[in-house]
């Protein structure tokens, strides 16, 4: 039988992830992450120098893997990513809210639950931001088609 360790009434629990001023130590740069959690997964990591590194990285598992593989891979990623950068303050996320198809909709949905329990392990702030919040950041409207956001994009240098 298993004992428990911790027990929080929900008076006493605080919400996952929640940014707080305070969280993040103003003598230095905050190393953020920003995730477009998909099989291939775009991401932007500033680091604590006020570098920008982006790319994507893809989490295909071969016909021979386990349904598995891809969430390990993912993790095993993350691991490296941050190791690499010394550490990472808080991890942003698009913020999901429909798929076109069933298939994308767990693999979403799978590496979402590997990244919050990742950062919650490590103790990393993290938060979902709507797409059209990006969208009108970056574009000016939160309805902008794919070529505007890029064109935006690519104006900002």
């Amino acid at each position: 039988m298993a004992d428990t360790t911790l027990t929080l009434t929900a008076a006493d629990a605080s919400p996952p992830g929640v940014i707080s001023a305070g969280s993040i130590p103003s003598a230095r740069t905050p190393v953020i992450l920003a995730l477009d959690l998909a099989t291939t997964t775009g991401y932007a990591l500033r680091t604590a120098d006020g570098a920008i590194v982006s790319g994507t990285a893809s989490f295909r598992p071969s016909r021979y893997d386990g349904g598995g593989i891809r969430y390990l891979r993912f993790r095993a990623w993350l691991e490296k990513l941050v190791d690499d950068a010394g550490g990472i303050d808080v991890a942003y996320h698009e913020e999901i809210r429909r798929h076109l198809s069933t298939d994308s909709a767990h693999v979403h949905g799978g590496l979402l639950a590997t990244l919050t329990a990742w950062c919650e392990q490590r103790g990393i702030a993290y938060q979902g931001v709507p797409v059209g919040t990006i969208k009108r950041h970056i574009a000016g409207k939160g309805n902008a088609s794919k070529d505007e956001v890029i064109a935006a994009v690519k104006a900002r240098g």
